[in-house]
């Protein structure tokens, strides 16, 4: 009943650089022992940087080992909450939240100074965690700079394991781009790959998208 996973964000076609490994070995570690490392694991950086993709690539990793796994943003969250209140199904809200072994929340900052709603993640992050079940988030800041964040949600996250995400140095943007015409199946000359990289380097989307 959550958002569907994007088959293309997986760990094989996500591009390791400086800028990103911790990131990427740690969401290895949790798609492999959900739960039992890194609970929860907070990734954060700027737009277009690759959350999403590790999230999506945990999820597929949970998935094929036959966990029950559920990802949503934020925002979906705060709809359903609201829609869950107005409909009398809170209890089926609830349900839906709590009942899962592999929690994925992207853009966790959009429930900051929404108190229902920041009410309503704190109750299911606690059910999740004391049962051992993961959760993974993501933001666009780290959660000590989620000044509207209630206190006892950010320091939950805390508790966790807080990786960014950086800006991608000139070799992984290389490879990245390299690794986008792999997937196309086409070629382009290496002093045109090194052109593009050189301009576009704040966003991998950006750069994909050049």
């Amino acid at each position: 009943d959550g958002v569907s996973l994007n088959p293309r964000f997986n760990f094989e076609n996500f591009v390791v650089g400086k800028s990103n490994e911790l990131a990427q070995a740690a969401a290895r570690a949790v798609a492999r022992e959900p739960g039992r490392t890194f609970n929860p694991l907070v990734i954060y950086s700027g737009v277009g940087l690759g959350k999403t993709h590790l999230v999506h690539a945990i999820g597929h990793v949970a998935t094929a080992c036959g966990m029950n796994v559920l990802y949503g943003t934020a925002e979906r969250f705060t709809n359903e909450f609201i829609q869950s209140i107005q409909r009398g199904q809170t209890e089926d809200f609830r349900q839906k939240y709590r009942q899962v072994d592999v929690l994925l929340i992207d853009d966790i900052q959009f429930i900051a100074g929404k108190g229902q709603s920041q009410e309503a993640f704190f109750h299911t992050f606690n059910e999740l965690h004391t049962a051992n079940r993961q959760i993974v988030l993501t933001s666009d800041r780290p959660p000590k700079a989620l000044t509207l964040m209630d206190d006892r949600l950010r320091s939950r996250f805390e508790g966790g394991l807080l990786v960014d995400i950086k800006t991608p140095e000139l070799e992984t943007r290389m490879a990245i781009l390299n690794s986008k015409l792999e997937a196309l199946g086409t070629y382009m000359p290496p002093d045109v790959l090194e052109f593009i990289a050189r301009r576009v380097y704040k966003n991998v989307r950006e750069l994909e998208g050049s």
